[in-house]
């Protein structure tokens, strides 16, 4: 087992349940745009990929419209949204525990940067992370691919230093793969467990339990 230096983390479903906030603000958008969906399942695809890429697939929006529906989206998350989140149970004793390792903790989310921070200080969990990678306000989304690029550029992670991606859609697990790191593919956030057998992370876990004993499992 390798014992990871650096730990990338995603947020929304990784770290957080934030379902609840963020289907609320795509009914939102698509409200607006005179679109009406209850179908809870049918939004909660998308939860971690970009959005421009959601709105255009699921709704044939043109690239207008799509880019008007990511500014509903972000307005009326920032109004309603962050206080929805809450931290999955044995988050943060688990971060706690990461930190007081030494281990150097970044967040890696397609979320825009400046939400994901609001979001891990109304959580009081921004103190464990020596960074925040996200996505920009004035783009139509960022891959996920180049958030974990980005992520471990920044923060001058060298070859040296065994880096791993943990995360609960397949766009993380393509990203690590992508950059060369480790992936931990967590089955209980929002990508059906089909969608992460299929992109064939290099460890799961179940619970956060799990992920704990992956995390800090002695090297053998």
């Amino acid at each position: 087992m390798i014992m990871y230096d650096v730990i990338l983390f995603d947020l929304d479903g990784t770290l957080t349940d934030s379902k609840d906030g963020i289907i609320e603000s795509i009914q939102h958008a698509l409200s607006e745009l005179g679109i009406r969906e209850s179908n809870v399942d049918k939004l909660v695809s998308f939860i971690g990929v970009p959005l421009i890429e959601s709105f255009r697939k699921h709704y044939s929006l043109d690239a207008t419209q799509a880019r008007r529906g990511i500014e509903l989206y972000r307005k009326h998350y920032a109004d309603v949204g962050i206080q929805t989140n809450a931290a999955y149970p044995g988050i943060p004793e688990l971060l706690e525990e990461l930190n007081a390792q030494g281990k150097r903790l970044i967040i890696a989310t397609v979320k825009a940067t400046v939400f994901a921070e609001n979001v891990l200080k109304y959580l009081k969990l921004l103190d464990y992370f020596v960074s925040v990678v996200g996505g920009d306000l004035d783009t139509d989304g960022t891959s996920k691919t180049e958030i974990v690029r980005r992520a471990l550029s920044q923060s001058k992670v060298t070859p040296k230093q065994k880096a791993v991606m943990v995360g609960d859609r397949k766009h993380d697990v393509i990203a690590a793969h992508s950059s060369g790191i480790d992936s931990i593919a967590v089955t209980y956030g929002y990508g059906s467990l089909e969608e992460i057998r299929n992109a064939n992370p290099t460890y799961c876990a179940r619970s956060v339990e799990e992920l704990k004993e992956l995390l800090m499992k002695s090297p053998s």
